[in-house]
């Protein structure tokens, strides 16, 4: 397995972007979800949330493309080994890594909904 490991820092880095780039133009969710983060970042930024509440918009938005990574990972890694042929179990298992996006997608808007939300409503009454 040694012939596999990277020689430098800077080189495993490369293969992370290299990842980060083949995840940005092959999966549209990931792109989608990356936008979303992005303007609830920036509307984060707008409304002068507290530096905690950001961080814990941007440690969820996080989570969100870490799992989109994480299951396209494991979709790649099964059409690979079943020659992309169908496969009820394969598709429960794909089914089963969307559901885990789906939830970690909803847990990160309900908790954007409450911290953006809080802040809108704080500025409204002339609190913020």
């Amino acid at each position: 397995m040694k012939k596999f490991q990277s020689k430098s820092f800077i080189k495993s880095a490369s293969h992370a972007f290299d990842g980060l780039y083949l995840a940005f133009r092959s999966q549209r969710n990931f792109r989608k979800h990356l936008y979303i983060a992005c303007v609830v970042l920036f509307i984060a930024i707008l409304l002068k949330v507290s530096i905690l509440a950001f961080c814990i918009l941007l440690l969820c938005n996080s989570l969100v493309l870490v799992m989109e990574l994480i299951n396209s990972v494991f979709e790649f890694a099964l059409d690979a080994y079943y020659k992309n042929k169908y496969s009820r179990l394969v598709k429960f298992a794909k089914d089963m890594g969307a559901a885990s996006v789906l939830l970690m997608a909803v847990t990160s808007m309900t908790i954007a909904f409450f911290v953006l939300g809080d802040r809108i409503y704080q500025y409204y009454l002339g609190m913020g």
